[in-house]
């Protein structure tokens, strides 16, 4: 599931940098100097994987993937760890500062997690491997690029390859389609549509748009889809990626005065800052809510629960037929090799496997959104059809941007802070982007 980790503190970074075999201050890369493909070989070897994939599907699908890697290698057990992404983030900071780290790890891209790794030398570049697995020509060149960092961690987007993730992600929105009939709406064509159904569902005393924030950084996803109305996917991609642009620019402003102008038009539901997002599936499939504004994560618990009550589409276009909106998206959370893994060439094979065709056909039977074509199996479910299009058309039309938190080391928080406050109506737009500006100029002054 994407859900961005709690940023890396500067502690832990430091600790990451000065443990055995880190390389000190100064970050280095930690590759094998010679590689091996012949798992067998390897003798008996436990490979820990820490994942957040707690969902329903995304649980099954590890669940299965792991097994079916330990049937083709049965000289290599897995032992994984599953937690929520609060939870795996709090054991991940003693894992890094200690001697038993993890061998593999799902790793959240951008400032905050993975260009803080590599720079703290914790991370194993894949380019070694590329000739033997193919990394890169697995993947197209936008999710290569969103889990490449430069060696001192200064820059991502750009350099060696260090993950690769079974799934792509596309933010936008579920809809109940019991409640559309109810209330005489059709699924909405043009933003403007969706925002009058928002009021329709409103006056009839519908909840428009289901939001559980109690940690913050869910209503980004709402931010980031207002932003692909406001603000250029070009303008989006250089603020993320701090080449040019500010979050006091008016469309961004625009975009955090439309979000507080939700909350107080009554969109969400009464304690959206209070709702825990994990459970978001559970209220929207019993009609708390006509919409529900996310990513594939949710798809799978979702249909168990709704059937063919639930669907999706990506944010509307500004006119009907016209150019898709920017939105949020990119590859799924990446599996990356942590540098005190004991079996990095094990460790390399099993991001191989987890992310072959084959593997694409268990992403996709479990309710996943495969980051590559499956061998093949297709969606079978109308919401599992919506997301297979929408990621199509996503990556076509090259509509989708970075996750905003990627911006700094502590946008995360920062962000999702402002978000809550603005939500609660405790912070005005600009004053919450003013917040927002401040973490994201200190952050390049020393980048």
């Amino acid at each position: 599931m994407r859900k961005p980790f709690v940023v890396l503190t500067a502690a832990l970074v430091a600790a990451s940098a000065c443990a055995p075999g880190s390389g000190g201050d100064k970050p280095k890369s930690t590759a094998p100097s010679a590689v091996s493909t012949d798992v067998a070989k390897a003798g008996p070897v436990t490979l820990t994987v820490w994942d957040q994939e707690v969902l329903g599907g995304q649980n099954e699908q590890m669940e299965k993937l792991n097994a079916a890697f330990h049937a083709k290698y049965p000289n290599v057990t897995i032992k994984r760890v599953s937690r929520s992404f609060t939870d795996l983030e709090k054991t991940l900071r003693l894992a890094l500062s200690g001697g038993s780290p993890p061998d593999v790890v799902e790793a959240n891209q951008g400032y905050g997690i993975m260009a803080a790794l590599v720079k703290a030398g914790a991370l194993v570049p894949l380019d070694p491997y590329e000739q033997a697995y193919g990394f890169r020509k697995r993947f197209p060149a936008g999710l290569n690029q969103l889990n490449s960092v430069t060696p001192d961690g200064k820059t991502i987007g750009s350099g060696s390859l260090y993950g690769v993730a079974m799934t792509g992600e596309a933010v936008g929105i579920y809809y109940n389609t019991d409640k559309l009939t109810k209330l005489g709406l059709k699924p909405p064509t043009t933003w403007a549509e969706f925002e009058q159904d928002l009021a329709t569902a409103k006056g009839k005393g519908e909840t428009p748009i289901y939001l559980a924030n109690l940690e913050k950084f869910p209503a980004i996803h709402e931010f980031g889809v207002l932003l692909g109305q406001t603000t250029g996917k070009d303008a989006l991609r250089n603020l993320v990626f701090g080449r040019g642009g500010a979050w006091t620019d008016p469309s961004v402003v625009q975009a955090a005065q439309k979000l507080a102008d939700w909350a107080k038009n009554g969109y969400f539901p009464s304690g959206v800052n209070a709702g825990k997002y994990n459970d978001s599936p559970g209220p929207f499939a019993k009609g708390e809510g006509v919409f529900l504004i996310g990513g594939p994560w949710f798809a799978a618990d979702l249909q168990k629960k709704m059937g063919d009550k639930v669907r999706y589409l990506l944010p509307p276009p500004a006119q009907a037929g016209g150019a898709p909106a920017a939105t949020l998206g990119g590859p799924g959370l990446p599996l990356v090799i942590t540098s005190k893994s004991k079996h990095p060439d094990v460790a390399a094979a099993y991001l191989n496997f987890m992310t072959t065709p084959q593997a694409m056909d268990v992403v996709t039977q479990t309710g996943g959104l495969a980051a590559v074509t499956p061998a093949s199996a297709q969606p079978t479910t109308p919401v599992g059809r919506d997301l297979y299009s929408a990621w199509k058309t996503a990556s076509e039309k090259d509509i989708l941007v970075p996750y905003l938190d990627y911006s700094t080391t502590t946008f995360l928080d920062t962000l999702g802070g402002v978000l809550q406050e603005i939500i609660a109506g405790r912070k005005t737009a600009q004053q919450g982007m003013q917040d927002a500006q401040r973490d994201y100029a200190a952050f390049l002054a020393k980048r």
